[in-house]
């Protein structure tokens, strides 16, 4: 697996700031993203994509909330919303990827995979939910979804009250071995959407969807663990990871060991709203044996790769003489 990569795409990606998330402006928003791994993999890297899903998975969960049980349609469950997701994004990014590698020669090389990820249901995240997914409602909207659906609550930043939901560890992808078939015959394989679809192993070889949300960039690492993948990369809105964000003393961060991200995470520097989880993750993979995380946003991708933006987190060791992932 030298010269291959995961890359991490966050669901934000296809819905910039200031959209109303159109299809067509997730197709406009996936097609840049897609020019730049496109570049990486005419320039001869293999590449697994991953991607978030938070706000299409609120599409999907607010369409149900607006029909109403009256309609006769049924809910989807929170795997099943997930499930959706991955298709539905699994379309865009593969769409706009088959079209960016067609024009660099490379036809039909892109496989979209349904992944399930395994969860242990014994997860402590289970009895202590913690993850925010849907819409928000007032607060006599909250109380009727606390005591009619059994639904934890938290109020979301004074924009009223949101569902929250586990979000236990991965523990095991289940289609790991086909992706890494595909990664090998030469295909640009997209896998884990949305942290992968949660299921608990019933039986040997037999699984049972879960209500729960995987932490994408988990998921990823993961991934990239069970495939042997030196490289993951976690795309960001910004081009590198800094201490004192947005503070007068703000400083971006080029290189850190996995000693001085964990002494940042304690810090406070890397909350667990934005970059707490991404850091979180990048240790994860490196305490797995990994070579490097890169840190970076869709735009620099090329220059991340050729040593000259990005944030790049390694093994304690390997701080001093690590060189540029694209060497």
């Amino acid at each position: 697996m030298e010269r291959s990569a995961v890359i991490a795409i966050g669901g934000n990606a296809l819905i910039l700031d200031g959209q109303k998330g159109s299809i067509a402006e997730q197709f406009a928003n996936a097609t840049d993203t897609a020019g730049h791994i496109a570049a990486l993999v005419a320039d001869g890297w293999r590449v697994v994509v991953t991607h978030g899903n938070g706000p299409q998975v609120g599409f999907i969960l607010l369409r149900s909330e607006l029909i109403g049980e009256s309609s006769g349609i049924p809910r989807l469950s929170l795997d099943m919303s997930v499930a959706d997701s991955q298709g539905g994004i699994g379309h865009i990014l593969g769409n706009a990827l088959l079209n960016e590698l067609g024009r660099l020669g490379q036809t039909d090389t892109v496989a979209c995979i349904l992944t399930h990820v395994v969860v242990d249901p014994r997860d402590p995240a289970f009895g202590e939910p913690t993850k925010p997914i849907g819409p928000s409602y007032n607060a006599e909207e909250a109380d009727a979804k606390r005591r009619h659906e059994g639904w934890a609550m938290v109020e979301d930043s004074g924009r009223g009250y949101r569902r929250i939901v586990p979000s236990p560890h991965p523990l095991r992808i289940v289609e790991a071995q086909q992706i890494r078939t595909l990664v090998s015959s030469g295909f640009v394989v997209i896998a884990a959407g949305g942290g992968g679809i949660p299921v608990v192993e019933v039986e040997p070889g037999g699984y049972r969807g879960v209500e729960a949300v995987i932490d994408k960039d988990l998921a990823s690492a993961m991934l990239a663990s069970s495939l042997g993948i030196p490289l993951l990369v976690l795309s960001t809105g910004v081009e590198r990871v800094a201490i004192h964000f947005r503070q007068p003393d703000q400083r971006f961060l080029d290189r850190l060991s996995v000693t001085e991200a964990r002494s940042y995470l304690a810090e406070g520097e890397f909350p667990k709203g934005s970059m707490g989880p991404k850091v979180e993750a990048a240790i994860t993979f490196l305490e797995r044996g990994g070579s490097e995380v890169l840190i970076t946003s869709p735009a620099n991708l090329e220059q991340a790769f050729a040593g000259t933006s990005g944030t790049r987190i390694v093994a304690d060791a390997a701080l001093a003489s690590a060189s540029p992932s694209g060497n």
